[in-house]
C-alpha cells in the first residue's frame, strides 16, 4: 500500500527562505503565520493526512460511490474521516471570521491543499469545491445570502458544487439551455440538466449548495445572457433550519477513469428554487471567481499527484534490487544493487523532484500575490501588478503543472516496472487520478489558447514584458556568481528562446492565426520550462546564501544540485520548443481533412 508524508520542510523553505513572507515587504499580511505557526499547523495536518486520509485512498478507489434510491453513498470510512476533518477545525482556516472562519492567508490554505490532495484526491475534492463555491458567494452574493449559507459552508456542514457543463456544451458555455424563471418572490425556478458535476451528491453533509449557470427568458443567447444561481439541495428556512427537498435529483453517477471516491454526477433540476448571485448577465463573470480558484486548485492537483507518486517511487527504488550499476556494484555483499543506483532511475527521480519543488514555489508565489491583493495595504499599482502576474501565470499553473504532473505519475509508475501495473502498489491509481486534472476546469488546450490569445496581448504586452524583465534582471544581477554561472547561462539561453518564440507569434500569429493556435501548447510548455528555470536559479541563490552560514546542510546542498540538474537536463528543451513554434502551421494546414 502506498504511503504519504507531507513535505513540510520544503514548504517552509518556499515561504520563509525563498518568498520571505515574514519580511517587512508584506507588512502584517502574514503576521499570524510565522515559521513556528506554519510548522505546527503543517505537522498536525500532515499527521492527519498520513494516519487517516491517505489510508482510505485505495479502498475508496476500489469501492467508489454508489447511487441507490436517489441517494449517493461515499466509500466506507469517508463519513468518519470527513467528520474528523471538520472537527479538527480545518475547513475554515482561510475563511472570513464573520462567517466562522479563522481568517488565515490564502497561502496557508494552499499549502495544506497540496497535502490533502496528495493524501487522497477524491476525498479532497468534496472540500475543495466547497471552498470554491464559498469564494463565489462571499464575493458576489447579497449579504442576506451570505449570512444564510456561508457559516454552514465554512464548517462544511453544507458542501458546495459548481454546475456549468451540459450534455451538448462544455467549453462553449454560450450554448447552455438550463432555464431560470422568475418566481416573483426574489427566487427563480431552475430547470435543466448538468453533467460531470464533481461532488454532486453524497452523504458527507446535511445539505449541498449548487451554483448553477442558467438563462432567464429576458436575457439574450450566448454567454452574455447567463446568470449565476444558488440552488440548495434542500431548501433553507429563514431561521437557517432545513426545509423540504428542492427538486434536485441525481440522474446517475458517471463511470470514469479515476477519482472513483468522488461522486461525479448527472444533476437534474426540476423547477428547483434558486437565488440570483450578483446581477443578471454576469453569471459567467461571477462563476469565474470560482473557476479561477479551481484552476489554481487543479494546478495544485498536478503537483500533489506528482509528489505522492515520487515519494512512493523513491522508496521503491531504495528497496528494489535488480542488476548491478554500470560502473560496478554499489551494494557490496548483495546479489544485486538497488535500482536507485542505476543512473537512468536516479535521473528520473531527480527530474520529478525538480518539477515538484519548482511547482511548490510557483504555487507559493501565486498564493502570496493573492494575499497581497486581498489583505495588502500597498497602493493600487502594486495590487494591479500582482493581478497581472497571477493572470499571466494561471494558464501555466493549470496547464503546465497538470501536464507534467501526469507525465511524472507515469514515470514514477515506470520505476516500479510490472509492479506499477498492479493495484496493490497504488501507482496505477495515481496515473488514473492525475489524468483528470488535464481535462476539467478548462482543458489544457484551452489554457494554452488562453495564454497566447488573451494573456500575452494583455495591456499591449506590458504584462508579459514585466515578467521577462524580472528574469532578465535576475540574470544581469547574477552573471558573475561563479558557483551559479552555468545555471544563469542556461537560464539566459532559455529566456532568449522564449523571447524569440514570442516575437514569432506576435508577427506571424497575426498574419495567420493558425500559426498561433498550432503553437499554443508548445508555447505554454516553453514558458513553463523557463519559469521553472527562473525559480530554480532563485532557489539556488537562496541555498548558496544559507550554506555560507551552514556549510554542511544537506537540504540546501540538494537545492543547488537540483538547480544544476534542471539547468542541464531541462532548460535545453526551451530551444526545441522555440524551433517547433517557429516552424509554423503550414505542414498542418497542408494535410487534407479526408486524409487524416
Amino acid at each position: 500500500m502506498p504511503t504519504y508524508h507531507a513535505p513540510l520542510e520544503d514548504s517552509l523553505f518556499v515561504l520563509f527562505d525563498l518568498l520571505k513572507i515574514d519580511s517587512d515587504k508584506y507588512g502584517d499580511i502574514f503576521s499570524d503565520v510565522d515559521r513556528d505557526t506554519v510548522s505546527a499547523i503543517g505537522e498536525e495536518f500532515g499527521k492527519l493526512m498520513t494516519d487517516v486520509i491517505a489510508p482510505l485512498n485505495i479502498s475508496g478507489d476500489q469501492q467508489g460511490c454508489t447511487l441507490a434510491n436517489g441517494t449517493v453513498s461515499t466509500p466506507d470510512g469517508y463519513i468518519d474521516a470527513f467528520n474528523m476533518f471538520k472537527d479538527g477545525g480545518w475547513t475554515g482556516l482561510v475563511c472570513d471570521p464573520e462567517y466562522g472562519g479563522s481568517g488565515l492567508p490564502t497561502t496557508m490554505g494552499n499549502i495544506l491543499s497540496e497535502y490533502l490532495i496528495s493524501a487522497n484526491m477524491g476525498f479532497a475534492m468534496y472540500f475543495g469545491l466547497t471552498m470554491g463555491a464559498y469564494a463565489a458567494i462571499h464575493t458576489c452574493a447579497s449579504d442576506e445570502l451570505k449570512a444564510k449559507y456561508l457559516p454552514k459552508m465554512v464548517a462544511c456542514d453544507w458542501t458546495g458544487t459548481m454546475n456549468l457543463t451540459e450534455p451538448h456544451c462544455g467549453t462553449d458555455l454560450g450554448l447552455i439551455r438550463t432555464k431560470a424563471v422568475d418566481n416573483g418572490d426574489d427566487s427563480f425556478a431552475i430547470t435543466g440538466t448538468k453533467i460531470f458535476i464533481s461532488a454532486g451528491d453524497h452523504d458527507l453533509a446535511e445539505n449541498i449548495i449548487h451554483l448553477v449557470l442558467a438563462r432567464t427568458d429576458d436575457m439574450p443567447e450566448g454567454v452574455k445572457g447567463l446568470s449565476l444561481f444558488l440552488v440548495p439541495k434542500i431548501n433553507v428556512k429563514d431561521d437557517g433550519t432545513l426545509g423540504d427537498p428542492n427538486h434536485v435529483s441525481v440522474g446517475s453517477i458517471e463511470e470514469k477513469m479515476g477519482i472513483h471516491s468522488n461522486s461525479t454526477c448527472v444533476m437534474n433540476f426540476d423547477g428547483s428554487q434558486g437565488y440570483l448571485i450578483g446581477e443578471k448577465g454576469n453569471g459567467l463573470k461571477n462563476m469565474f471567481i470560482m473557476m479561477n480558484e479551481a484552476r489554481l486548485g487543479v494546478g495544485i492537483q498536478g503537483l500533489s499527484m506528482s509528489e505522492v507518486a515520487f515519494q512512493n517511487a523513491r522508496e521503491y527504488a531504495l528497496d528494489r534490487r535488480q542488476g548491478k550499476a554500470a560502473t560496478g556494484q554499489k551494494d557490496e555483499g548483495e546479489a544485486a544493487d538497488r535500482i536507485i543506483h542505476h543512473a537512468n532511475i536516479k535521473s528520473q527521480l531527480m527530474s520529478i523532484r525538480c518539477f515538484n519543488e519548482a511547482s511548490r514555489a510557483l504555487v507559493g508565489e501565486i498564493s502570496v500575490l493573492t494575499d497581497v491583493i486581498h489583505y495588502g495595504k500597498d497602493d493600487d499599482k502594486v495590487k494591479e501588478a500582482a493581478k497581472d502576474r497571477i493572470n499571466l501565470l494561471t494558464p501555466i499553473v493549470k496547464g503546465f503543472l497538470t501536464d507534467k504532473g501526469f507525465d511524472n505519475a507515469v514515470v514514477a509508475q515506470q520505476i516500479f516496472g510490472g509492479h506499477g501495473y498492479i493495484t496493490e502498489h497504488g501507482m496505477e491509481q495515481f496515473v488514473r487520478d492525475a489524468r483528470i486534472a488535464m481535462l476539467y476546469e478548462g482543458t489544457n488546450d484551452i489554457q494554452a489558447l488562453d495564454l497566447i490569445s488573451r494573456k500575452l496581448p494583455a495591456k499591449n504586452g506590458q504584462t508579459v514584458m514585466a515578467y521577462l524583465q524580472d528574469i532578465g534582471g535576475f540574470i544581469e544581477a547574477n552573471q558573475e556568481n561563479e558557483e551559479l554561472k552555468d545555471i544563469v547561462a542556461a537560464l539566459q539561453k532559455s529566456a532568449e528562446a522564449l523571447q524569440g518564440a514570442l516575437g514569432y507569434l506576435m508577427e506571424h500569429g497575426q498574419k495567420n492565426p493558425d500559426n498561433a493556435v498550432a503553437a499554443a501548447h508548445d508555447f505554454m510548455h516553453l514558458m513553463g520550462t523557463v519559469t521553472f528555470g527562473h525559480i530554480w536559479a532563485k532557489m539556488a541563490l537562496v541555498a548558496q546564501e544559507k550554506l555560507a552560514d551552514d556549510a554542511n546542510n544537506d537540504f540546501y546542498k540538494s537545492k543547488i544540485i537540483l538547480a544544476k540538474y534542471y539547468a542541464n537536463k531541462h532548460l535545453p528543451e526551451a530551444k526545441g520548443f522555440q524551433v517547433k513554434i517557429m516552424s509554423g502551421a503550414d505542414v498542418i494546414t497542408a494535410m487534407p481533412l479526408e486524409l487524416i
